[in-house]
C-alpha cells in the first residue's frame, strides 16, 4: 500500500489536471450563503477525494469544503477542492488544492498543490516542508516594513480584520488580500512572505498551512497566539516566518474584536 505521502501527492495531482483542465476566464459559478462562490469544479474534485479517500482508507473520516463523510476515527482528511474559487471563478491563476491528514486533530501531513505552475507542496511531521522534492525555508525577516503581509478577510468572517489595514501601512507592510489562504501558505513556507492572517473558522483552509509553515520553519498558531486542532473549526489563524509572528498576535489583540 502506498504511503500517505504518495496517496495525498497522487490525489494532488488529479485534481490539479482537472484544476488546470477547467480554468476558463467566467467559468459558470454560484454564490453560497456565506457570499462564496461554487463552482462544478469544486464539487467534481470534492467528490473525487471522498472516492479515493474511502476506497483506500474506508476507516478515516473526511472534512472537506462542499462535502464530508465524517466518522468516528482519529484520522481526519481535511480538504479544500479548490482554495481560491474566487480566483478560479474569475479567470486569474491563484489557487490550489490542498489536503491534509490529521491525527487527533494534529496535522500529520500537508499537500498544496499550485497546478498553474506545477509547485507541489508537500510537509510531513518532523520530516521538513519541500516543493518539487526541493527544500522550503520561511524568510529571516526581522520587521513587518517592505514585507508582505496577507490578510484574509470578508463579509462571513468569525472577526473583521479590516482595521489591521491601518497599521500595517503605517509600519511600511506591503498588504495583500489573495483569496486564497492556502496559497499564501505556500508562499510563507518558500520565504516570500512574512505572514497571513486567517479571520474564518475553516479547517480547510488552515490544515496544509499549519504544517508547511511550520516545517519550513515558521509558525502557525490561531488568531490569539494560542494552539489549536485542525480536525474541526478553528478560530482564525496566524501563519508567519516565526520571527514576526508575536507581533502580529500583538497587532490583533490590540484592533479585533469579534463580530
Amino acid at each position: 500500500m502506498k504511503s500517505y505521502k504518495d496517496f495525498a501527492v497522487v490525489l494532488a495531482l488529479q485534481a490539479g489536471k482537472i484544476i488546470k483542465d477547467n480554468f476558463i476566464k467566467g467559468v459558470s459559478k454560484e454564490w453560497k450563503k456565506d457570499d462564496t462562490p461554487i463552482t462544478v469544479v469544486d464539487r467534481q474534485i470534492n467528490t473525487l477525494v471522498i472516492n479515493f479517500i474511502n476506497s483506500a482508507y474506508p476507516d478515516h473520516s473526511i472534512l472537506s469544503e462542499e462535502e464530508s463523510d465524517l466518522k468516528e476515527s482519529d484520522y481526519v482528511w481535511v480538504c479544500d477542492p479548490i482554495d481560491g474559487t474566487v480566483p478560479f471563478a474569475h479567470g486569474f491563476p491563484l489557487s490550489t488544492f490542498t489536503l491534509s491528514l490529521t491525527y487527533k486533530g494534529e496535522v500529520i501531513l500537508g499537500v498544496i498543490y499550485d497546478p498553474y505552475l506545477e509547485r507541489l507542496t508537500v510537509a510531513e511531521k518532523g520530516k521538513g516542508a519541500y516543493i518539487n522534492n526541493k527544500k522550503i525555508a520561511v524568510s529571516d525577516a526581522s520587521t513587518i516594513r517592505n514585507t508582505v503581509i496577507d490578510v484574509e478577510t470578508w463579509n462571513s468572517s468569525l472577526y473583521d480584520l479590516t482595521p489591521l489595514f491601518a497599521p500595517l501601512h503605517h509600519q511600511g507592510s506591503q498588504v495583500t488580500i489573495l483569496r486564497s489562504a492556502v496559497y499564501s501558505g505556500m508562499l510563507i513556507g518558500m520565504g516570500m512572505l512574512g505572514g497571513m492572517i486567517f479571520a474564518n473558522k475553516t479547517a480547510w483552509d488552515a490544515a496544509a498551512v499549519k504544517i508547511v509553515v511550520e516545517e519550513a520553519g515558521g509558525k502557525v498558531t490561531d488568531l490569539f497566539g494560542n494552539d489549536q486542532l485542525y480536525n474541526q473549526d478553528i478560530k482564525g489563524y496566524v501563519a508567519s516566518n516565526g520571527i514576526l509572528h508575536q507581533e502580529l498576535i500583538d497587532l490583533i489583540k490590540q484592533h479585533i474584536t469579534s463580530k
